[in-house]
């Protein structure tokens, strides 16, 4: 059985503990809230009575004594739960991102190194089902290796609350998702960086709600993303749309259920080379996916045989340095390095 602190009981906080309740083995010993009522409240919700109850961190941690403490506070926050959750000697799953500057990012990254801690990041479209399919086909050859990716993304939610007073809002609070999922699924790792930043007419953010970068993700791989959190109509999936172009054929998927590919043949019309379409191969079993489901789990094998988990933090601060690194190309108007 892994007891767990959960700290940081706001909305995001039921799509963890919705994942919590399917998992055996799993049980949420306290729930940590700046607001104890908010706290008070999810323990009703999701019937845990037994559930330490508390306005701070250390004091649940001192009482309940977990394994682990699963973070979901506003990352201005982060790393100080992230501190006190070693301290205690617990392993850590936190919200993304992995925190809110470079700065913290290195400074939790290195405390769960000393802590000998397990510290992974939930970045869960990673374990979204096509893009553990996409990765796949990839690496299988199929069309060659992949030269051009590129992510569209456009959707725009009225949150309310922190997001639309934040700065940077999309590249900080949601463009690592897409950033992420570019890495995972083309193997790149980020080198530079150009991006520009604008506020449209429409916007009801306060600042960054529309980003254009392109990065270099090394071995010739360039990574375009175009994206709005203030583009109402013609709304993409919350992944985006996506045309990956490598040596040998194109890949496009519509962030749905639509994923298809096409490779060229060694026939000629006229200007163009003729293609056919391919199949990209279902689901692997081998594959984890489900979300936050997915990601818990997986910390948790992590955690039980001492290996490391896919999304730890160790390798996420390579997607949060291109946050940060498009964050300030964005503010200098010049291309930025991306330190390794």
């Amino acid at each position: 059985m892994m007891d767990v602190v959960l700290v940081g009981c706001g909305a995001m906080s039921k799509h963890w503990l919705d994942a919590a309740r399917q998992i055996d083995g799993l049980r949420i010993a306290g729930l940590v809230d700046l607001d104890a009522e908010r706290a008070k409240a999810r323990a009703r919700e999701y019937e845990l009575s037994g559930a330490v109850i508390g306005t701070s961190l250390d004091a649940v941690l001192d009482l309940t004594k977990p394994q682990a403490v699963f973070d979901v506070v506003v990352p201005a926050a982060r790393r100080d739960v992230a501190l006190s959750a070693f301290a205690h000697h617990c392993h850590l799953l936190t919200e993304k991102p992995l925190a809110d500057s470079p700065d913290n990012a290195r400074a939790i990254v290195e405390a769960a190194r000393s802590a000998g801690r397990v510290h992974a990041v939930v970045q869960n479209r990673r374990y979204v089902a096509n893009v553990r399919r996409i990765r796949r086909f990839l690496d299988s050859g199929a069309i060659g290796a992949p030269t051009s990716i590129h992510a569209d993304f456009f959707v725009a939610p009225h949150f309310g609350g922190f997001r639309e007073e934040m700065a940077h809002v999309l590249l900080l609070d949601m463009a690592i998702h897409t950033f992420d999922a570019a890495r995972y699924m083309v193997g790149g790792e980020p080198v530079s960086v150009y991006c520009q930043e604008w506020e449209p007419a429409n916007s009801w953010y306060r600042q960054g709600s529309s980003a254009s970068a392109v990065f270099d993700l090394g071995g010739g791989r360039l990574f375009t993303y175009a994206g709005s959190w203030c583009a109402t109509g013609f709304r993409t999936s919350w992944e985006g749309i996506w045309r990956i172009v490598a040596e040998r054929g194109s890949l496009l998927w519509d962030g749905h259920d639509d994923l298809k590919a096409e490779v060229v043949l060694s026939v000629r019309d006229g200007l163009f080379d003729k293609t056919e379409a391919v199949d990209v191969p279902p689901l692997d079993p081998a594959d984890r996916a489900d979300g936050h489901l997915g990601i818990i789990r997986d910390f948790m094998h992590a955690v039980e045989t001492g290996t490391e988990p896919e999304t730890r933090g160790t390798d996420n601060i390579k997607s949060l340095a291109m946050v940060f690194g498009a964050i300030e190309s964005a503010e200098t108007g010049r291309r930025v390095a991306i330190a390794g």
